[in-house]
């Protein structure tokens, strides 16, 4: 871990274990953080899309931050506070400082499409909670696209440490890295991990480690080592698996892998849908395929 920039490495966006009625398991997803340490992974992402954060109760969501912080401790935690009004993120950074954790990732204002002043006076409150913050850019969702522009003048003002690069044009790297030297980029997508490594990023806020996190961290360290003879390979053989935390399914289909590899998966909260058979069937095969390979 880095003392000061706990966002650095790889941080595991969690999926949330639910029982077979939809409430929490709590015990599972203490196991399930503890598990992905075990296995390499520098730390955990709770309450990001990928734990179904929107569909949780605030004593849900509250708990599932103090489960991880008990199960691997505050310096390895940055939860996600994203929530529709900039007071009520504002909370939740508050309430992951009260539970030990020293960083926050933080989407846009996602209730309606931002203006640029919006933006800026959204993470500047929530900065006030005395947290650092780690920007999300995900313009796919949120309809607010911070371009390497915005993330510079949020960096220059102090209101972000971090970014959660989620928009896929690998090319913004190189901007950022202009504009905002300091600022450090964080591979937001499975599927430009590699891109995103070699153009310097230092962390990646990641999917598919919750059911393959050793050969995750293996890819991940080569690639930012600059190692493409180990990183191209283990790339390739896990592309079709790490291209499916860019699509609307990718919870479902994280979860699946997780139960063919062992781990507790389990359904999802609606209006979250099961995978199609077509796409359950495509999951399923690509995830054999890594077993077989020697990479589960």
């Amino acid at each position: 871990m880095t003392e000061h920039r706990p966002w650095r490495g790889v941080l595991v966006a969690t999926a949330l274990p639910l029982n077979d009625d939809l409430s929490v398991n709590h015990d599972r997803y203490a196991e399930h953080c503890a598990w992905l340490v075990e296995n390499g992974c520098d730390g955990v992402v709770p309450n990001g899309s990928l734990g179904e954060y929107q569909v949780l109760t605030p004593e849900e969501r509250a708990r599932v931050v103090e489960t991880a912080v008990a199960a691997i401790g505050g310096e390895r935690v940055m939860p996600g506070v994203a929530a529709y009004g900039s007071a009520e993120s504002r909370r939740w950074a508050e309430q992951a400082g009260e539970a030990g954790c020293r960083a926050v990732m933080l989407l846009p204002p996602n209730a309606y499409r931002a203006d640029e002043r919006s933006v800026l006076a959204h993470y500047a409150e929530v900065a006030r909670s005395g947290l650092p913050v780690v920007a999300y850019n995900n313009p796919i969702d949120t309809k607010v696209d911070l371009v390497p522009e915005i993330l510079a003048r949020l960096h220059g003002e102090g209101h972000i440490q971090g970014v959660k690069e989620f928009s896929g044009d690998v090319r913004r790297a190189y901007r950022i890295a202009e504009l905002a030297p300091e600022l450090d980029l964080l591979i937001g997508a499975d599927d430009v991990l590699l891109e995103l490594a070699v153009a310097g990023a230092k962390g990646w806020v990641a999917g598919y480690p919750n059911a393959l996190p050793r050969a995750s961290v293996e890819l991940y360290r080569a690639a930012v080592d600059g190692d493409l003879d180990t990183a191209l390979p283990l790339y390739r053989q896990l592309h079709p698996l790490l291209r499916w935390d860019s699509q609307v399914e990718f919870v479902q289909a994280i979860k699946l892998s997780m139960d063919i590899v062992g781990r507790h998966g389990g359904p999802c909260r609606p209006p979250r849908a099961a995978l199609l058979p077509g796409q359950e069937a495509a999951v399923r095969a690509a995830t054999e395929k890594a077993v077989a390979a020697g990479l589960a």
